[in-house]
């Protein structure tokens, strides 16, 4: 192997762990926001929205799977915004955010810890982080938006920290425990 090759993989392992460890710091602020909680405490919504801690772990576990299988597979592009298809999937989303039938704290803990293996697992396997896909067609959207793993890894990292803020909002009203301070 050439100094070179041998530099650029260095560097590329250096960016993909530092992303990996960021990741994983946001994902500890997260958890610690359950830290000593009951069931029905991390299910209890607090504030005027419907989140709850454990919905918030639920969904972001969601999430992780959903842009592993993107950065592997991209999506569909023949989303129609407008069709009962689409209403759907926007209805499944929502269900993201609370616990359903047989799912508890526990279960969905579990989880989480399973996604987050299986992402990092994921992510160290890819050659490179430039592999890109075409997002599908959102009302949030304008035009054709291309993202690599690499800009997949920084949403995750942002999405899971504007949910840690939510889940501090949530667990400070509900017992007036702060993640920091």
């Amino acid at each position: 192997m050439s100094e070179t090759t041998t530099s650029t993989t260095s560097t590329l392992d250096a960016e993909r762990e530092a992303a990996l460890e960021v990741l994983a710091e946001q994902r500890g602020f997260l958890l610690h926001t359950l830290k000593g909680l009951n069931e029905e405490q991390a299910t209890t919504p607090t504030t005027v929205s419907e989140l709850t801690l454990a919905g918030l772990v639920k969904h972001v576990t969601s999430v992780e799977r959903e842009w592993m299988e993107f950065i592997e597979n991209g999506e569909d592009l023949d989303v129609d915004v407008e069709s009962p298809e689409f209403a759907k999937q926007m209805e499944e989303h929502a269900r993201t955010f609370r616990l359903v039938d047989d799912e508890t704290l526990e279960s969905v803990l579990a989880d989480y810890d399973r996604a987050a293996s299986e992402t990092e697992e994921y992510v160290r396997s890819l050659p490179d982080l430039e592999r890109s896909h075409q997002l599908a067609p959102a009302p949030w959207l304008e035009g054709e938006v291309f993202w690599s793993a690499r800009k997949v890894l920084l949403h995750l990292v942002r999405e899971t920290a504007q949910h840690c803020g939510h889940a501090d909002i949530i667990r400070e009203a509900l017992d007036g425990q702060k993640t920091m301070g």
